[in-house]
């Protein structure tokens, strides 16, 4: 790919960004967003974490931006399996996933930044550039929100008691607050039904929950709630 022209006639060398995400519509939106930036090219594309780590190690971007959500592994999983590899690479998470739950766990996992989905897509290249630039990027919210919890310590409501969920168990909570049924969850992850059936009674254990009934009860009104923060 040739490299972009100043307006001064010299040459800049483009970062190159690897996207990952099961959505093919939402992938080739951010790469056309960022393929016509004098600075920015799309040197990949991935659905799901296999294959994301086979064409990033090939590739080797600059910067990746990855989905939390996909098929089997998900992005929080992907994200550590890179950190073994390349634990210098910067990753943006991109989530329709509520931030107050999940972006402290992506940083956590050493992402470098989290953006929403609803967010305005130009926010996808400020986030980007920061990264780029070496900072960590948050939108104003979840900064306050994260200083707020430093200073003051956390508070009771759901998204706190969620932290005491593995990422793992979150994700199956998460699924069966969008009405997955077990066997569906352990499709969608590529887990057993009875690994799935270990994690919905660990994810009971944990938030003193004494049925199925509640752990779905608890579970939608967490994802109503996410949705409409």
């Amino acid at each position: 790919m040739a490299p972009a022209t100043s307006p001064r006639g010299a040459q800049v060398k483009k970062k190159t960004v690897f996207i990952v995400d099961d959505h093919p519509l939402l992938r080739q939106g951010l790469a056309l967003m960022i393929n016509r930036e004098q600075d920015l090219a799309v040197c990949g594309e991935a659905e799901e974490a296999q294959a994301a780590m086979r064409e990033i190690t090939a590739k080797k971007p600059d910067i990746l931006i990855a989905d939390i959500s996909l098929n089997g592994p998900d992005g929080l999983e992907l994200l550590k399996n890179l950190r073994m590899l390349f634990p210098s690479l910067p990753v943006l998470i991109l989530s329709m996933h509520d931030e107050s739950i999940y972006a402290e766990r992506a940083l956590r996992a050493r992402a470098n930044g989290y953006i929403m989905k609803q967010e305005a897509t130009e926010k996808v290249l400020v986030a980007v550039r920061r990264i780029l630039g070496g900072e960590i990027y948050l939108s104003d919210r979840m900064a306050n929100k994260l200083l707020h919890q430093y200073v003051s310590g956390a508070s009771a409501d759901m998204n706190s008691r969620l932290s005491a969920l593995s990422d793992r168990e979150l994700e199956v909570f998460r699924l069966i607050g969008e009405g997955c049924s077990t066997r569906q969850i352990a499709e969608k992850l590529h887990l057993s039904i009875k690994t799935v059936e270990t994690y919905q009674a660990h994810i009971k254990e944990k938030l003193s929950l004494h049925s199925g009934r509640e752990l779905v009860q608890h579970a939608i009104q967490a994802n109503i709630s996410n949705k409409t923060s």
